[in-house]
């Protein structure tokens, strides 16, 4: 088994001028339509047609040593990152793991307080949008159907990687 490029994609949001008003008063950056989905179903259906070529194309390296192998004992992968990606209904076929990690309110509020924004939050942004819409959609993904596996945010990063990184390593190997 060889692994060629591994290769890592986070959503992307619509411009400013297009994020809405919501009814709250807050620009509604935590819902479906401030994403450009479409370009990332776009992106991950390039990726699985041809995977060195996206990769060339995106300025990541593919090592010689990757190039040489026979192209059928290659493993490709593709690491899509974002929240609401298991909300959106045209990315899910797409999945072959889905982990998604969480935080108890405290943490997040504490978290997000923290952050430096160029435009910082809003007071009662956190309680009266972030956190209801976290929920909602926390909600709604829960029941689209997909295996997830739930990691608690509240281990170090070096954990929740390293168990990611096991699980992933055993279902490649499983697989020869």
């Amino acid at each position: 088994m060889a692994f060629a490029a591994v290769f890592y994609w986070s959503l992307l949001f619509q411009p400013p001028d297009q994020i809405a008003v919501g009814e709250d008063g807050f620009k509604q950056w935590d819902v479906i339509t401030a994403l450009d989905m479409e370009a990332m179903v776009n992106t991950v259906k390039g990726w699985m047609e041809n995977p060195i070529k996206f990769a060339r194309s995106h300025g990541v390296q593919v090592t010689p040593a990757t190039e040489i192998d026979d192209p059928e004992s290659q493993v490709h992968i593709l690491i899509v990152e974002g929240f609401l990606l298991y909300n959106y209904k045209p990315l899910l076929e797409y999945f072959d793991k889905s982990y998604y990690i969480t935080i108890p309110y405290e943490e997040c509020k504490s978290r997000r307080s923290t952050r430096q924004y160029t435009v910082p939050d809003p007071p009662g942004l956190f309680d009266g949008h972030v956190w209801p819409m976290y929920i909602k959609h926390r909600n709604s993904m829960e029941n689209c159907g997909l295996p997830i596996e739930y990691l608690d945010g509240l281990k170090t990063k070096d954990e929740i990687y390293n168990h990611v990184y096991e699980d992933i390593h055993n279902t490649l190997l499983n697989r020869l």
